[in-house]
């Protein structure tokens, strides 16, 4: 049995859709699960884990992309008994989890959508709140054979924009004053568009260099 570890990153971004997901649990935890969908690679794994580090007691993620048959039957085999179910997650992720106060998260929950079906049933039990991450185009695709449950909501995750990026920078001045400049049409909206093209050509012409040096260097190894 393969049991994912949570291991915290080296670097977590401030993302807009944080707010999103604490708005979800505010007015609909525990009445509906929330499904966070997206391309590959975006980030929804890493905010759905800063999330439920930070907003509930305790919280269990199932990473169906690395599931064994153990776990999978799991929820096959305890469908219709939901107490057999939580106390063999606990024992397997070696974690409690604490009525209205935790969270389990269904990882890339496409690869398995037996446990999707199940949200219907999970939220009506009522114990805890439950977060599934999906690639958009295959959770639209492994719907066959399932009923998809009402008693969800999802929300759109988008890579990183323009702010999140000056966030990640350490700035969070830019972009309030230029929207402020551009209200009062003020002369420093000049300046700001100025300083914003200063930032962003210096870092793209470095993502370009990065990228020059892996193909020379990939050129010079095949070479060896």
């Amino acid at each position: 049995m393969r049991v994912r570890p949570y291991l915290p990153k080296l670097a977590i971004f401030r993302r807009k859709v944080y707010d999103a997901i604490s708005q979800w649990k505010e007015r609909y935890g525990g009445k509906y699960a929330l499904l966070i969908e997206g391309a590959r690679r975006v980030g929804k794994t890493t905010v759905v884990e800063q999330f439920v580090k930070k907003e509930y007691k305790s919280f269990i993620i199932v990473d169906f992309s690395n599931a064994d048959a153990g776990i999978r039957n799991l929820f096959t085999h305890n469908a219709g008994d939901l107490d057999r179910l939580f106390l063999h997650l606990q024992q397997m992720y070696k974690t409690v989890l604490y009525e209205r106060e935790s969270a389990v998260v269904f990882d890339e929950v496409q690869l398995f959508p037996p446990a999707r079906q199940m949200i219907k049933h999970l939220v009506a039990d009522g114990r805890y709140d439950y977060i599934e991450t999906g690639s958009l185009l295959s959770i639209k695709q492994n719907v066959h054979d399932i009923l998809i449950p009402s008693e969800e909501m999802s929300i759109d995750v988008h890579p990183m924009d323009f702010e999140e990026f000056l966030w990640a920078q350490g700035d969070e001045v830019t972009i309030p004053l230029l929207k402020k400049a551009f209200e009062d049409r003020h002369r420093s909206a000049s300046a700001c568009i100025n300083t914003l093209w200063a930032r962003t050509a210096s870092t793209c012409l470095w993502a370009a260099c990065l990228n020059l040096w892996k193909h020379i260097w990939k050129i010079i190894t095949s070479r060896l």
